[in-house]
Protein backbone atom coordinates (compact mmCIF):
# COMPACT_ATOMS: atom_id res chain seq x y z
CA UNK A 1 0.00 0.00 0.00
CA UNK A 2 1.38 3.35 -0.92
CA UNK A 3 1.49 5.99 1.66
CA UNK A 4 1.98 10.03 1.31
CA UNK A 5 5.52 11.62 2.35
CA UNK A 6 4.95 13.03 5.48
CA UNK A 7 7.12 16.42 3.85
CA UNK A 8 4.26 15.89 0.97
CA UNK A 9 1.28 16.36 3.53
CA UNK A 10 2.95 19.08 5.55
CA UNK A 11 3.93 21.22 2.58
CA UNK A 12 0.23 20.64 0.88
CA UNK A 13 -0.54 21.81 4.44
CA UNK A 14 1.21 24.70 4.56
CA UNK A 15 0.29 25.60 1.16
CA UNK A 16 -3.67 25.51 1.90
CA UNK A 17 -5.69 28.58 2.93
CA UNK A 18 -9.17 29.87 3.95
CA UNK A 19 -9.39 30.53 -0.26
CA UNK A 20 -11.03 34.19 0.04
CA UNK A 21 -11.54 34.90 -3.85
CA UNK A 22 -11.71 32.29 -6.17
CA UNK A 23 -11.76 32.00 -9.85
CA UNK A 24 -15.04 31.75 -11.68
CA UNK A 25 -13.66 29.97 -14.47
CA UNK A 26 -11.62 27.22 -13.12
CA UNK A 27 -13.82 24.13 -12.60
CA UNK A 28 -13.11 20.85 -10.32
CA UNK A 29 -12.99 17.81 -12.57
CA UNK A 30 -15.69 15.61 -12.19
CA UNK A 31 -13.45 12.45 -11.47
CA UNK A 32 -11.60 14.68 -8.55
CA UNK A 33 -14.68 15.89 -7.01
CA UNK A 34 -15.78 12.62 -7.10
CA UNK A 35 -12.98 11.40 -4.87
CA UNK A 36 -13.01 14.32 -2.87
CA UNK A 37 -17.10 13.32 -2.01
CA UNK A 38 -15.35 10.02 -0.84
CA UNK A 39 -12.95 11.37 1.11
CA UNK A 40 -15.90 13.36 3.14
CA UNK A 41 -17.99 9.81 3.90
CA UNK A 42 -14.76 8.25 4.64
CA UNK A 43 -14.50 10.93 7.78
CA UNK A 44 -14.26 9.30 11.20
CA UNK A 45 -17.46 9.66 13.74
CA UNK A 46 -18.25 9.03 16.87
CA UNK A 47 -19.70 5.15 17.33
CA UNK A 48 -19.24 5.58 13.61
CA UNK A 49 -22.93 6.75 13.29
CA UNK A 50 -22.04 8.93 10.52
CA UNK A 51 -24.89 11.38 11.65
CA UNK A 52 -24.50 13.31 8.33
CA UNK A 53 -25.10 14.69 5.05
CA UNK A 54 -23.33 16.42 2.86
CA UNK A 55 -25.23 18.42 -0.08
CA UNK A 56 -23.70 19.64 -2.73
CA UNK A 57 -24.77 22.79 -4.54
CA UNK A 58 -23.50 23.48 -8.03
CA UNK A 59 -27.14 25.05 -9.33
CA UNK A 60 -25.97 28.57 -10.41
CA UNK A 61 -29.60 29.75 -9.58
CA UNK A 62 -29.32 28.02 -5.75
CA UNK A 63 -26.20 29.25 -5.60
CA UNK A 64 -27.95 32.65 -6.00
CA UNK A 65 -30.42 32.14 -3.58
CA UNK A 66 -28.11 31.05 -0.98
CA UNK A 67 -25.86 34.16 -2.18
CA UNK A 68 -27.32 36.65 1.06
CA UNK A 69 -28.14 34.07 2.78
CA UNK A 70 -24.20 34.08 3.61
CA UNK A 71 -23.46 37.70 3.88
CA UNK A 72 -23.05 38.10 0.38
CA UNK A 73 -19.56 36.39 0.03
CA UNK A 74 -18.64 35.90 -2.98
CA UNK A 75 -17.16 32.72 -2.44
CA UNK A 76 -20.64 31.15 -2.68
CA UNK A 77 -20.87 32.33 -6.13
CA UNK A 78 -17.50 31.71 -7.52
CA UNK A 79 -16.28 28.21 -5.95
CA UNK A 80 -16.54 25.57 -8.12
CA UNK A 81 -18.67 23.47 -5.49
CA UNK A 82 -20.49 23.99 -2.46
CA UNK A 83 -20.53 21.73 -0.04
CA UNK A 84 -23.34 21.93 3.37
CA UNK A 85 -22.68 19.97 6.13
CA UNK A 86 -25.88 18.98 7.53
CA UNK A 87 -26.35 17.04 10.70
CA UNK A 88 -29.19 15.03 11.77
CA UNK A 89 -31.59 16.97 14.01
CA UNK A 90 -31.80 15.05 15.71
CA UNK A 91 -30.48 11.22 14.85
CA UNK A 92 -33.25 8.86 15.50
CA UNK A 93 -33.45 5.20 16.38
CA UNK A 94 -33.72 4.58 12.65
CA UNK A 95 -30.91 6.15 11.80
CA UNK A 96 -29.46 3.83 14.29
CA UNK A 97 -31.28 0.50 12.16
CA UNK A 98 -29.60 2.00 9.33
CA UNK A 99 -25.68 2.17 10.27
CA UNK A 100 -26.46 -1.45 11.50
CA UNK A 101 -28.46 -2.97 8.34
CA UNK A 102 -25.66 -1.05 6.35
CA UNK A 103 -22.55 -2.32 8.95
CA UNK A 104 -23.77 -5.64 8.47
CA UNK A 105 -23.98 -5.47 4.90
CA UNK A 106 -20.42 -4.83 4.38
CA UNK A 107 -18.83 -7.04 6.99
CA UNK A 108 -21.29 -9.80 5.95
CA UNK A 109 -22.88 -10.53 9.17
CA UNK A 110 -25.93 -10.34 10.70
CA UNK A 111 -27.77 -7.84 12.31
CA UNK A 112 -27.92 -10.00 15.33
CA UNK A 113 -24.76 -10.23 16.07
CA UNK A 114 -24.47 -6.22 16.31
CA UNK A 115 -27.15 -6.17 18.74
CA UNK A 116 -24.46 -5.00 21.76
CA UNK A 117 -22.73 -2.37 19.22
CA UNK A 118 -27.07 -0.99 18.62
CA UNK A 119 -27.53 -1.18 22.14
CA UNK A 120 -24.71 1.25 22.58
CA UNK A 121 -25.89 3.58 19.84
CA UNK A 122 -29.25 3.82 21.43
CA UNK A 123 -27.91 4.15 24.65
CA UNK A 124 -25.83 7.21 23.85
CA UNK A 125 -29.32 9.00 21.90
CA UNK A 126 -31.46 8.00 24.82
CA UNK A 127 -29.09 9.91 27.17
CA UNK A 128 -29.49 13.10 25.44
CA UNK A 129 -32.44 15.56 24.25
CA UNK A 130 -33.30 16.47 20.24
CA UNK A 131 -30.88 19.21 21.06
CA UNK A 132 -28.31 17.91 22.28
CA UNK A 133 -28.51 15.15 20.17
CA UNK A 134 -28.16 17.40 17.40
CA UNK A 135 -25.19 19.60 19.04
CA UNK A 136 -23.53 16.29 19.05
CA UNK A 137 -24.54 15.21 15.47
CA UNK A 138 -23.45 18.88 14.50
CA UNK A 139 -19.68 17.90 16.28
CA UNK A 140 -19.35 15.31 13.88
CA UNK A 141 -19.61 17.61 10.90
CA UNK A 142 -16.73 19.47 12.24
CA UNK A 143 -14.76 16.13 12.05
CA UNK A 144 -15.67 15.86 8.39
CA UNK A 145 -15.00 19.23 7.58
CA UNK A 146 -11.46 18.73 8.61
CA UNK A 147 -11.17 15.67 6.63
CA UNK A 148 -12.32 17.19 3.23
CA UNK A 149 -10.49 19.84 3.99
CA UNK A 150 -6.93 18.02 4.26
CA UNK A 151 -8.37 15.71 1.19
CA UNK A 152 -8.80 19.06 -0.70
CA UNK A 153 -4.94 20.09 0.40
CA UNK A 154 -3.17 17.11 -1.01
CA UNK A 155 -5.14 17.08 -4.21
CA UNK A 156 -4.39 20.85 -5.06
CA UNK A 157 -7.98 21.73 -4.43
CA UNK A 158 -8.78 25.09 -2.22
CA UNK A 159 -11.01 25.37 0.07
CA UNK A 160 -12.60 27.53 2.45
CA UNK A 161 -14.48 26.76 5.66
CA UNK A 162 -17.26 29.00 6.30
CA UNK A 163 -19.39 29.37 9.10
CA UNK A 164 -20.23 32.91 8.30
CA UNK A 165 -24.04 31.78 6.93
CA UNK A 166 -27.65 32.03 8.15
CA UNK A 167 -28.46 28.18 8.80
CA UNK A 168 -32.30 28.85 9.20
CA UNK A 169 -32.45 29.81 5.33
CA UNK A 170 -29.66 27.79 4.18
CA UNK A 171 -32.34 24.50 5.52
CA UNK A 172 -34.96 26.81 4.43
CA UNK A 173 -33.73 26.95 0.85
CA UNK A 174 -32.34 23.37 0.32
CA UNK A 175 -35.62 22.05 2.35
CA UNK A 176 -33.55 20.40 4.80
CA UNK A 177 -35.89 20.60 7.75
CA UNK A 178 -37.93 18.03 5.92
CA UNK A 179 -35.17 16.15 5.53
CA UNK A 180 -34.55 15.88 9.09
CA UNK A 181 -31.41 17.72 8.65
CA UNK A 182 -29.97 21.11 10.40
CA UNK A 183 -27.01 22.76 7.96
CA UNK A 184 -23.59 23.00 10.68
CA UNK A 185 -20.87 24.79 8.20
CA UNK A 186 -19.76 24.79 4.72
CA UNK A 187 -17.08 24.93 2.59
CA UNK A 188 -16.20 26.58 -0.84
CA UNK A 189 -13.90 24.50 -3.43
CA UNK A 190 -12.38 25.45 -6.40
CA UNK A 191 -9.18 27.51 -7.63
CA UNK A 192 -7.70 30.57 -6.13
CA UNK A 193 -8.02 33.57 -8.18
CA UNK A 194 -4.65 34.91 -9.43
CA UNK A 195 -5.52 38.19 -7.54
CA UNK A 196 -6.48 36.74 -4.44
CA UNK A 197 -3.54 38.82 -1.78
CA UNK A 198 -4.28 36.04 0.86
CA UNK A 199 -2.83 33.35 -0.98
CA UNK A 200 0.84 34.71 -0.52
CA UNK A 201 0.18 36.05 2.83
CA UNK A 202 2.82 34.18 5.23
CA UNK A 203 0.68 31.11 7.61
CA UNK A 204 0.37 32.35 11.11
CA UNK A 205 0.70 29.48 13.53
CA UNK A 206 1.87 29.47 17.02
CA UNK A 207 5.19 27.28 17.59
CA UNK A 208 4.82 23.78 17.58
CA UNK A 209 6.56 23.93 21.30
CA UNK A 210 3.88 26.96 22.05
CA UNK A 211 0.91 24.58 21.59
CA UNK A 212 2.08 20.56 22.12
CA UNK A 213 1.69 19.66 25.69
CA UNK A 214 3.91 17.00 26.09
CA UNK A 215 3.48 14.49 29.04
Amino acid sequence: MSTVAPETVLTQLGWRYATKKFDPAKKIAPDLWSQLERAATLSPSSLGMQPWKFVVVTDPAVRQKLHPASYNQSQILDASHLIVFAAKKPPTPADVDAVVARSAAVRGVTPESLDAYKKMMLGALSGMDAKQAHQWAAKQCYIALGTFLAAAALVGVDACPMEGFQADQYDEILGLKEKGLGAVVIATAGYRSPDDKYAEAPKVRFPVDEVVVRV
